[in-house]
């Protein structure tokens, strides 16, 4: 069924009117705030679903499953950064009554009662990519964080893809330092300056005890997935992670924990990883190269599945990763 657009001229107009934030008025909202579709709120029969993208082009299916368990409601994008690129591409996908993208500038765009009223009506959610430290820094012990805890838990597909994927573990790499953390500076010292941990943040079933990865193959980040485990393990964390390169996508059912690959077409890396550590690192000290053993890895990529519960996959490569004095090796020689 086709759905109704607003246009451009009364889209502004409504965020002026309910936010005080056109171009003429001398107070700025931290947000803007962008709705293709109807603007009125609608309430459907909803299902969960997390996806998770490591970023590069998006892959469809996952606004179109989104759209189906949305039950065809509001699809609201979350940004901290860029405009409503999404707006028109999602809705084309998700046969979805609206289409909205809130783009945070600041912390007190959290605290604001329409952003959240907006976030919590939404029957999908989607996070998008971007420098995922912005969204620590914006949502974390906010309502907005709590708003998104609401909407996992109606249940309703949340999504996120390379910034919006790295957040959706319940441990993430938080990005705090001025550089991205790189596999070699992470292998060489585990305690790097560019090693920023984050817990306490959303929080997903599914998700217990999982940090993530992102663009694993196109930036060589294996080494720093490993390293991230190394550095959690190490404070006392059973931690597992999940690493998926670009244009690949995850999708988990939160009730059952059956997770399936997806990619968009001709990708030539499409692969999901799943790592657990299966003892301790036998030097992780500040300073020092990482030495550590007995990686199990699973590799996953389209028509695959793997079982988020039992940690284990069917259809996959299996192989065990090892790092000695900072220098990885692999039981079948690719570390990929």
């Amino acid at each position: 069924m086709s759905r109704p657009v607003i246009p451009r001229r009364t889209v502004i107009a409504a965020i002026c009117a309910i936010a005080s934030g056109c171009a003429t008025s001398p107070f700025q909202p931290g947000f803007d705030y962008y709705i293709t579709g109807n603007a009125e709120d609608v309430v459907t029969e909803t299902g969960g679903l997390l996806v998770m993208q490591g970023g590069g082009d998006d892959v469809d299916f996952n606004y179109q499953r989104m759209g189906e368990l949305s039950g065809g409601g509001d699809f609201v994008v979350l940004r901290a950064s860029g405009g409503d690129d999404y707006n028109e591409y999602i809705y084309a996908l998700c046969n979805c009554d609206s289409v909205a993208t809130i783009v945070f500038k600041n912390r007190d765009a959290a605290y604001d009662p329409l952003v959240v009223e907006k976030i919590r009506d939404a029957e999908a959610l989607f996070i998008a990519g971007g420098d995922q430290s912005n969204y620590v820094r914006y949502w974390k012990g906010t309502p907005v964080e709590d708003a998104i805890h609401f909407v996992a838990t109606k249940p309703a597909p949340i999504g996120g893809t390379s910034a919006g994927m790295a957040v959706m573990g319940e441990f993430s790499y938080s990005a705090m330092s001025p550089e991205s953390l790189t596999s070699s500076n992470a292998l060489s010292d585990p305690f790097h300056e560019d090693l920023t941990l984050e817990n306490d943040f959303l929080t997903f079933a599914g998700m217990q005890n999982v940090i993530t990865d992102q663009h694993l193959v196109e930036r060589d980040r294996i080494g720093r997935t490993i390293a991230l485990l190394a550095r959690l393990v190490h404070d006392g964390r059973f931690a597992k992670a999940i690493a998926a390169d670009r244009e690949t996508s995850l999708h988990i059912d939160p009730a059952t924990g059956i997770a399936e690959v997806f990619a968009t077409q001709d990708h030539d890396t499409p692969y999901v990883y799943f790592l657990r550590a299966t003892e301790a690192a036998t030097v992780c000290t500040p300073g020092t190269p990482l030495t550590m053993h007995g990686i199990a890895v699973y590799r996953a990529m389209p028509g695959t599945r793997f079982d988020i519960k039992a940690w284990a996959g069917s259809g996959g490569t299996a192989y065990t990763l090892n790092v000695d004095g900072g220098h990885l090796s692999s039981s079948r020689d690719e570390i990929y």
